[in-house]
């Protein structure tokens, strides 16, 4: 076996087969095991040592004991060493317990007296492997035949549901803990200094052109007043800007473009502006509606306002 596979093939294989078993067994999240873990790395380093001093030892070990031998024992390894693995003992052997098959000199023994124009037929049995494979393909199908067929476990169609919902609530999991990846109705407003700061720098550089630096609206509207073309709150505020503004004359689509996470920065920081009021700001829009946030309304216990209709005492100041 050690001439089949030498030793510079040998070490790096069985250290990549410790590694990637140690990369997968230990979670290290977004980083590799023996980055984030240094004992990893220690442990891997004195692996790969080891590896290499049992090398050493065994090769020297075995020229020791080569000097040691006799001429003729050393005639007789070297002419073992000659024989290809194919035709070795433990192939040979290994072969014979697969298949049981018999040798050219033992054919006579399973030569029946059939005779097809000198062509004779031997009684050779099934190689074991092939047997045992039917047999087993046997007690599997009675298994399935009673659990599906008998007893009545679930069909495929139940089975892909299952599926299907653990692949959900996968996904929903994924969601949760990952801060680039979440819908709109789960988006929330944040309200921490370290988001809207971050907020505020991505407005600036990218949306000051249309809404000015205040928010007062210039090409794009106000985005200081309770008065919104698309919705206001978060979550409709974060899909505008996800989705884009109204087809034609909107504003363009950020999500191919920006993160989730930095959108629903943008998001809170637009609505910190709400009540700003900034110097002469854009008249309000005739399609933006006045929006009141309905838990907010509810919460009050107040009458809740009619989102469809303008306020045309506001619009008219404006």
């Amino acid at each position: 076996m050690k001439k089949l596979i030498p030793s510079y093939v040998r070490v790096p294989l069985i250290f990549a087969v410790v590694f990637a078993a140690l990369e997968f067994f230990i979670d290290s999240g977004d980083q590799p095991a023996f980055i984030k873990y240094p004992m990893v790395s220690l442990f891997l380093a004195v692996f790969m040592f080891l590896l290499i001093a049992i090398e050493i030892v065994v090769s020297a070990v075995d020229k020791v004991t080569y000097h040691l031998l006799t001429d003729e024992q050393k005639k007789q390894l070297e002419d073992v060493q000659k024989i290809p693995f194919t035709e070795g003992e433990f192939y040979q052997g290994l072969l014979r317990k697969l298949t049981r098959s018999k040798d050219i000199e033992q054919e006579s023994d399973v030569l029946l007296d059939h005779d097809y124009d000198g062509i004779r037929e031997l009684d050779n049995v099934l190689p074991p492997w092939w047997v045992n494979l039917f047999y087993a393909c046997v007690i599997f199908a009675i298994v399935y035949l009673v659990r599906f067929h008998v007893v009545g476990d679930y069909d495929q169609k139940q089975e892909f549901e299952t599926e299907m919902e653990v692949a959900k609530a996968d996904i929903e999991k994924f969601k949760e803990t990952s801060p680039d990846v979440f819908d709109m109705e789960k988006v929330t407003q944040l309200t921490d200094a370290a988001s809207l700061a971050k907020g505020k720098e991505i407005f600036t550089n990218v949306c000051v052109a249309c809404h000015r630096a205040d928010g007062g609206g210039q090409i794009g509207p106000n985005l200081t007043d309770e008065y919104w073309i698309l919705g206001g709150g978060i979550k409709n505020v974060f899909h505008t800007l996800m989705e884009g503004g109204r087809e034609g004359k909107g504003m363009v689509a950020w999500k191919t473009s920006m993160k989730p996470a930095d959108l629903q920065k943008v998001a809170s920081y637009v609505l910190s502006l709400q009540g700003s009021k900034p110097k002469d700001p854009k008249p309000t829009e005739p399609e933006a509606k006045k929006y009141v946030e309905e838990n907010t309304t509810k919460d009050a216990k107040a009458p809740v306002a009619d989102s469809t209709k303008v306020d045309t005492k506001a619009v008219a100041v404006k």
